[in-house]
C-alpha cells in the first residue's frame, strides 16, 4: 500500500481561482518555496525544438516518444491525495539511458479513471500519456498557456542542471470526450 499525504486542507484542497501554474503552485506552497520566476509566452515565439514538443493539441508522453523513440517512466519527486485528486510531481527519464526529459507536476482527478488505471496511476511508474493509451481512454488535450521559466534550485536537481537555465513549458489540461478535466498539468523541458 502506497504511503500518500491526505491533506484536508492548505495547497492541495479544492481552489476557488485558476492559477497558470496550477498545479505546480500547490507543491511550491506546501514546501514553503518561493515560486522560480515564469513568465508567459505566446506559442509561436517558443524556438525549436520547444515549439515541436510543446505547441500541439497531443499528450505529452505521445510527443516526448515520438521525439526521443525510447520508452518512458518517471521518478516521483512527491505526492499528495485529496478526496479522489492525485497530485504528483515527476520527472519522465527515458529508459535506455535515464536521461531527464521533463519535470512536471500534476493533478489528476482519480475517479474519471477505470478501477484498473487508477491503480496504475497509484504505482507511478509510467506516465498518464502512458496510461491514457493502454488503457484506451479517449482524451484531449487542450494547452491552455505557454511558459517561460527560469528554473530554480528544486528544478535544477529534478532535471540535473546547473546554474540558472531559460527553460520553456506549458500548462496544459487533458479532457475526456465530455470535456470534463481528467488532469491538470505543468510541463516543463530541459535545454
Amino acid at each position: 500500500m502506497l504511503n500518500i499525504a491526505k491533506p484536508t486542507s492548505g495547497p492541495f484542497a479544492p481552489r476557488a481561482t485558476y492559477s497558470q501554474i496550477y498545479p505546480l503552485d500547490a507543491f511550491y506552497e506546501k514546501r514553503g518555496e518561493q515560486l522560480p520566476v515564469i513568465g508567459q509566452v505566446m506559442g509561436d515565439d517558443i524556438p525549436e525544438p520547444y515549439k515541436s514538443l510543446l505547441v500541439h493539441d497531443k499528450d505529452m508522453t505521445s510527443t516526448l516518444l515520438a521525439f526521443y523513440k525510447d520508452p518512458i517512466h518517471i521518478e516521483v519527486l512527491e505526492r499528495h491525495v485529496f478526496e479522489n485528486e492525485y497530485f504528483r510531481e515527476v520527472v519522465l527519464k527515458l529508459n535506455g539511458s535515464d536521461k531527464r526529459i521533463e519535470f512536471g507536476a500534476i493533478k489528476i482527478i482519480l475517479d474519471l479513471f477505470p478501477n484498473d488505471a487508477q491503480q496504475e496511476i497509484l504505482e507511478a511508474k509510467r506516465p498518464l500519456g502512458h496510461i491514457l493509451h493502454h488503457h484506451n481512454i479517449p482524451h484531449a488535450s487542450r494547452p491552455q498557456s505557454f511558459l517561460t521559466i527560469t528554473s530554480d534550485d528544486f528544478i535544477n536537481r529534478a532535471l540535473k542542471l546547473e546554474g540558472k537555465q531559460s527553460l520553456y513549458g506549458r500548462r496544459n489540461t487533458l479532457v475526456d470526450p465530455w470535456d470534463r478535466p481528467l488532469a491538470e498539468i505543468v510541463e516543463i523541458l530541459p535545454v
